[in-house]
């Protein structure tokens, strides 16, 4: 991979600034295995290093705990990364302000409820609490899905519908046919202030989603309640609008926003 595909999937346009190249480099390596490069060879074709050079990176990160090394492979995130995940998280005031009255809104709905907000164009979960019936879901904090194809993503996205087209078109690229119906839906949910997932990101799987605003009324993110097809039926997903509403506008009080 050469520097410039590095930094365009580091989200970077700018050349990289002087003496940086051995730190950018490290940082490839880690992102590399944070996306399932689990060896030398896996870790080298993902971004382009020589393998002499990869390696003594690994050994590197390894001593700074940034990658767990077993038996010269199967590398993993380390212990430095877990922590300051952890760190991340609770120096953003999102979580910290959001939790009791996600706390609050699972115990009333006894289903799954997530706090996301958008990040290099995807669905990234800061806060999950499990329900109480036992559902299984690929969503977990830290977890990226698709703005189009999640509840909570449509609910990220309600204000962007001059970015609707694109956004969408980027995550189906096999279906233009389907554009006109979600863009259908999309005005639909905007006028309502919420989004549903009707089982279009994960099989059995429905959601009821809700932006949340902050003091100058832009969405910085969006809560939800998921459970299983049997547990939303149409009715009850129409019954929760307002519930999931309630608590997005608590969370966005409590960041400033006043309408």
């Amino acid at each position: 991979m050469s520097e410039g595909s590095r930094a365009h999937a580091r989200g970077v346009e700018a050349p990289l600034p002087p003496g940086t190249q051995t730190l950018a480099r490290g940082l490839d390596v880690v992102r590399a295995v944070a996306h399932g490069a689990n060896d030398l060879r896996s870790v080298a074709e993902a971004t382009g290093i020589g393998r002499s050079t990869a390696h003594r990176l690994v050994q590197l990160l390894e001593r700074y705990g940034y990658l767990r090394v077993a038996a010269g492979r199967d590398y993993a995130l380390g212990p430095a990364l877990i922590e300051f995940g952890f760190q991340a998280l609770h120096q953003n005031p999102l979580p910290v302000v959001a939790r009791p009255v996600l706390e609050e809104l699972a115990d009333r709905v006894q289903d799954t409820v997530h706090l996301a907000i958008v990040d290099g164009g995807e669905v990234l979960y800061l806060d999950k609490i499990e329900g109480t019936r036992g559902a299984e879901m690929r969503s977990r904090i830290g977890h990226r899905m698709p703005l189009t194809r999640t509840g909570i993503g449509k609910a990220l996205i309600l204000d962007r519908d001059e970015d609707w087209p694109r956004l969408y078109e980027a995550e189906h690229p096999q279906d233009a046919a389907g554009l006109e119906d979600f863009l259908r839906r999309m005005h639909e949910y905007a006028r309502h202030g919420a989004a549903m997932d009707l089982e279009e990101n994960e099989r059995g799987i429905r959601c009821v989603a809700a932006p949340i605003r902050d003091a100058g009324s832009s969405v910085v993110a969006a809560v939800s309640v998921s459970a299983t097809k049997p547990f939303m039926p149409a009715q009850r997903m129409r019954g929760l609008v307002p519930v999931v509403q309630k608590a997005a506008r608590s969370i966005s009080r409590s960041l400033g926003y006043s309408g």
